[in-house]
């Protein structure tokens, strides 16, 4: 007997069914509203369970993310399949950001998954939107926390990035810049060094930004020696 799948329309309204106007006000005060999306309020828990259910489905996925409903578009990182994602369907849901937590949930769950990753985290970084560079950053803390087999070359190289754009003032890029320079520093001896000094660095400048991240960094990485 044929199992009916459910569609996009049917799980929106089962989202809708769960979700909570307190916690929709509580993601909102922790920045996670949209004007791209909906924002109904379901809490991860209540995703990771519903996606582990339905299992992967890339059509399924596409479907949700056209629904513009926040937590359809998370659902849809859980359910795409990385090796069908091509590069133009990560430029169009890296256009739809516009919240840290659908950011943040597409990168852990997705993006650090498909096989341009590293590429597009240098590309994104370097374009102006807010959460086209945040993604960038974001990309490189969940890469450089999930490949564990990569080499550390991989990681020095972004630390020069790192330093270039420290000095934007946006709260979701600095805050990601940090994110980004503190893992790869924990990844190992030899890279905790070099974050260090480009943190040491950073604290040296005029610039307030610049000082923050250095700051936090440094005082993370050095708990850890």
């Amino acid at each position: 007997m044929d199992v009916v799948r459910e569609n996009a329309r049917e799980i929106v309204e089962r989202l809708a069914a769960v979700s909570s106007e307190a916690d929709r006000l509580g993601m909102a005060r922790f920045g996670i509203t949209s004007a791209k999306a909906k924002v109904l309020g379901v809490r991860m828990p209540v995703l990771r369970a519903m996606a582990k259910d339905i299992g992967r489905d890339h059509g399924l996925a596409l479907e949700l993310w056209a629904t513009a409903v926040h937590e359809a578009r998370i659902l849809a990182c859980l359910l795409a399949e990385p090796k069908r994602v091509e590069e133009a369907l990560a430029e169009a849901w890296v256009a739809d950001f516009d919240s840290w937590g659908l950011c943040d949930q597409c990168c852990l769950n997705l993006l650090d998954r498909v096989p341009f990753a590293y590429a597009k985290a240098v590309e994104w970084i370097e374009r102006e939107p807010e959460f086209t560079r945040r993604t960038g950053f974001v990309l490189m803390a969940v890469l450089a926390v999930h490949d564990k087999k990569a080499e550390d070359a991989r990681f020095l190289a972004w630390l020069p990035l790192i330093e270039r754009h420290a000095e934007d003032p946006r709260n979701f890029v600095k805050k990601a810049v940090n994110w980004a320079l503190r893992q790869i520093g924990k990844r190992n001896a030899a890279l905790r060094e070099a974050a260090m000094e480009t943190a040491r660095g950073l604290i040296t400048r005029d610039d307030k930004t610049a000082r923050w991240i250095g700051r936090d960094a440094l005082k993370e990485l050095e708990s850890k020696t």
